[in-house]
């Protein structure tokens, strides 16, 4: 599948609850700040980590996201052309966090933030 063939969605399309998210972006980044339900792999990870999305209901998309859409839509083509139902989320984390979206960060002491 080409990227440009990649189904997306607006932060404000998606799903307010039971929301099946997948972060790719690198670990400072999530630590900085992350959708609090997000599951992370970053992107270079993915292919040795699908084990991982076993964790997230399969009766619904998978929305994926980065920063700004580039690489989540990199991973929603590959995820797409190996069976999974995988939605880029368009904006990244960056419309997220505009969207008023939750946002925790892993770094103790220090405010969510988007990087």
């Amino acid at each position: 599948m080409n990227i440009s063939d990649v189904p997306m969605a607006s932060v404000t399309d998606l799903p307010a609850d039971r929301l099946s998210l997948l972060d790719v972006r690198e670990h400072d980044e999530w630590a900085a700040g992350h959708a609090p339900e997000a599951l992370h792999i970053p992107l270079r990870d993915l292919p040795a980590q699908l084990d991982e999305l076993a964790k997230l209901p399969d009766d619904q998309p998978l929305y994926v996201i980065c920063r700004t859409g580039g690489r989540s839509a990199q991973a929603a083509a590959w995820l797409n052309a190996n069976g999974w139902d995988a939605v880029n989320v368009a904006g990244g984390m960056k419309s997220w966090h505009t969207e008023g979206r939750p946002l925790v960060s892993d770094r103790e002491g220090a405010a969510p933030e988007v990087l």
